[in-house]
């Protein structure tokens, strides 16, 4: 799943191909995929694109007065075209190919969906706020995000785990399974460590999601689209990583299941050596 790194960059890669431009035509191929109905898609046709913006991990693309918002999902991404596309986009619901872009030239990009859990989606709206999920996201932790903010949110938070507390967009916007794996390992904390813990473990838990996401950020700027699904996966640490090396103290990272969602973490570095047990992870992904 695409978390703020990736959207990120993929923002910054789509405002340098975009802006300025006039879409020619925005087809959906997924009717499952959009959710709003009003204005109609069609309303896009003949727009000139004035930004590409982010709201967490949500892509905004203003046209004209209005906003393509696109949330990619588990399995969701924008693939450039260079070239125009064949006359026939396929069969709708069919294939991985859920809407597609065309500009004045012809170029533009496909939004896709592998897999056969379908949860991309897609709005068209007047204000980005209409977007629900985007009405209810949490302060971003890149903009003026404070220590003392965090450290308001992790007391209000009280017992609950950290994970599912990093992972709450309610909370923080932007961070998912990957990055909430990544930031607890670098401050070493359980995932299933309580919210409300001591100065120094907040001080410690607020840099590790500062130069994680910062850290992940940089290694991201200036990347196509294309190139940002292997940069993420060759940052991580422990995410997608079990059964190999730790990279700071080389115990084997192991993962705890829950249902369709898995986490990693390094015993050594995080638990005090005594792997997790997948029973209490039932109250962790509410």
């Amino acid at each position: 799943m695409p978390e703020l790194p990736e959207v990120h960059a993929l923002v910054a890669d789509l405002r340098s191909r975009l802006v300025g431009r006039q879409v020619a035509r925005f087809q959906a191929l997924s009717f499952a995929a959009v959710k709003t109905f009003d204005p109609p898609l069609g309303a896009l046709d003949g727009g000139s694109v004035l930004d590409v913006r982010r709201h967490g991990k949500f892509l905004d693309f203003a046209v004209d007065d209005l906003h393509l918002v696109v949330h990619l999902a588990r399995a969701g991404w924008i693939k450039w075209r260079n070239t125009a596309p064949a006359a026939s986009a396929g069969r709708p619901g069919k294939g991985p190919l859920a809407a597609r872009l065309v500009l004045d030239e012809g170029d533009g990009f496909d939004i896709t969906e592998a897999g056969t859990k379908k949860s991309l989606a897609i709005y068209l709206v007047r204000d980005p706020s209409e977007v629900e999920g985007i009405a209810r996201l949490g302060p971003d932790p890149l903009e003026g995000y404070s220590e003392e903010d965090f450290a308001a949110l992790l007391a209000r938070s009280g017992r609950a785990q950290i994970k599912g507390v990093l992972r709450n967009q309610s909370n923080i916007a932007g961070i998912g399974n990957a990055y909430s794996d990544e930031i607890l390992h670098v401050a070493r904390m359980s995932p299933f460590k309580p919210a409300a813990m001591t100065p120094e473990e907040t001080h410690r838990l607020f840099e590790a999601m500062q130069t994680t996401l910062r850290d992940a950020v940089a290694r991201s700027e200036g990347l196509a689209a294309s190139e940002l699904k292997r940069e993420k996966k060759s940052g991580l640490r422990v995410h997608g990583r079990t059964g190999e090396a730790c990279p700071v103290c080389g115990d084997t990272v192991r993962q705890v299941i829950f249902h369709d969602s898995t986490l990693q973490y390094c015993p050594t570095c995080q638990t005090g050596g005594k792997p997790l047990a997948d029973r209490v992870l039932s109250r962790l992904l509410k």
